[in-house]
């Protein structure tokens, strides 16, 4: 894939700031109707999208369909039902000292938009963002995933028959890409990926104070206590940490279980990833391939220490990693240090949850938690820790209730979006204070004669 030259990026940036200034994107009904346009385009191209997701991912249509396109059009769905009532001015209450003033808050675009979408989950983690970026009035540059090429590339032709770039262009590339993006005048920046790629893309936009939200990663725990239903665990875990061959930011990267159920808990595990893939994981239709040989190498690495539980088998031409339970684990493996990123699953236990709960604590704040157990504990251990998500006696679901932010919090990501937090996320807020020119209070201005009385009402 050729990386688009900065002269193309310049020329798409001076276009879509130009075409912002004519103010035609904020016109409610102008949004209305390119949210329609997406919508359509997205049905129109779900078989081609679907063939580029088997290709890049060796993901099934069954897996698009839950993890990609059903988000996307619930979310699409959200904006057009909403949009008028969240774009309405909000009136605010005023305090004493302004009044007869009124006080309102108005929702405006920021302005031109860049969104940066990793390979995972190539069409979701592209178009979501999109949405909020048109239901708020921007323009918007897209860039996707080189690492994702099929689906990329279909993705291209998508937006390109349906918008003029001059609203919505698209540019493809690998690092070089991004370099130039990083530094072009854009009024907002949205960002997917590692945390490691997410520094560099908040370094850049500090530079030229430009305000991002950062999806990034970590390594989000599962606990599993003593009075858990092991059977919804296991199955709920299995299925969560396999989507995608474990290729997700808020998949469970490790498992903490009570060592009272350990042994029982990691069989009923195995049992079910044997009953959803079959004997021969391989030659499932429904199980992902990793995306790169590249990566491959690097799960391999993190394989080594430790006692495999279920699975180990690579096929390094095919890209496909088994899945995966590691036991006997300690956190100064490898495996505990970074971001799995895979579908293996490292074992840790506890006596007390204390134990659980203060090792997740001394290490990043992760992008999602979950807990199995009863609601009283859960209630108390969630009180103990912090992350963007969580489920209880679940995994990954919180991600499709678009009434609930999603986002990370410090090395996880900044800033939140899916429903209203989209619209939130690429709108300012702009506070507007009207004062009348009826009468005018001489409280304010100099020498503050009254300046005794105007101590008691502040």
């Amino acid at each position: 894939m050729e990386d688009t030259s900065k002269d193309i990026i310049d020329n798409l940036v001076k276009k879509q700031k130009d075409f912002f200034a004519t103010n035609k994107t904020k016109d409610i009904s102008f949004r209305l109707e390119q949210l329609r346009k997406l919508k359509k385009a997205v049905e129109n191209y779900q078989d081609k999208l679907e063939d580029a997701l088997w290709q890049d991912l060796h993901k099934s249509p069954e897996e698009a369909y839950l993890t990609e396109f059903s988000i996307i059009n619930n979310e699409i769905d959200n904006h057009l039902k909403n949009l008028k009532t969240w774009a309405e001015p909000e009136k605010v209450s005023t305090p004493l000292h302004l009044r007869p003033s009124t006080s309102k808050i108005l929702y405006e675009p920021m302005g031109l938009s860049l969104i940066i979408a990793p390979w995972n989950y190539p069409f979701q983690l592209l178009i979501a963002p999109l949405i909020g970026s048109i239901s708020a009035g921007c323009c918007t540059i897209l860039k996707p995933s080189p690492d994702a090429p099929k689906t990329a590339i279909v993705m291209q032709e998508m937006i390109e028959e349906t918008f003029d770039e001059e609203y919505i262009g698209i540019v493809q590339g690998h690092r070089d890409t991004n370099a130039i993006l990083l530094h072009e005048p854009f009024d907002f920046m949205f960002f997917t990926g590692s945390s490691s790629v997410g520094k560099v893309v908040m370094k850049a936009a500090a530079e030229q104070l430009i305000p991002v939200v950062l999806e990034l990663g970590g390594k989000s725990p599962c606990i599993v206590d003593a009075d858990a239903n092991l059977y919804i665990a296991a199955k709920r875990i299995a299925w969560g940490k396999l989507i995608n061959a474990g290729q997700t930011c808020i998949a469970p990267d490790y498992l903490f279980a009570h060592h009272s159920i350990k042994d029982k808990l990691l069989d009923k595990i195995a049992k079910q990833i044997k009953k959803m893939y079959g004997d021969n994981i391989k030659e499932s239709r429904f199980y992902p391939r990793i995306v790169t040989h590249k990566a491959v190498e690097r799960l391999k690495e993190l394989m080594t220490e430790g006692s495999i539980h279920t699975g180990g088998e690579i096929d390094y031409k095919e890209k496909f990693i088994a899945p995966t339970i590691i036991d006997n684990v300690k956190p100064e493996f490898k495996i505990m240090q970074e971001e799995i990123f895979g579908p293996i699953l490292p074992v840790l236990t506890f006596n007390h949850i204390d134990k659980a709960t203060n090792y997740i604590n001394k290490n990043n704040k992760p992008l999602a938690f979950y807990y199995f157990g009863k609601n009283k504990k859960a209630k108390e251990v969630l009180q103990n820790t912090t992350s963007g998500g969580a489920c209880i006696n679940d995994t990954l679901m919180h991600i499709t209730n678009h009434n609930l932010p999603f986002g990370g919090v410090n090395y996880s990501g900044i800033g939140k979006y899916h429903g209203y937090e989209s619209f939130l996320a690429f709108s300012n807020r702009r506070s507007i204070v009207n004062t009348p020119t009826w009468i005018d209070m001489p409280f304010k201005y100099v020498p503050f004669r009254y300046f005794n009385y105007i101590k008691r009402i502040l």
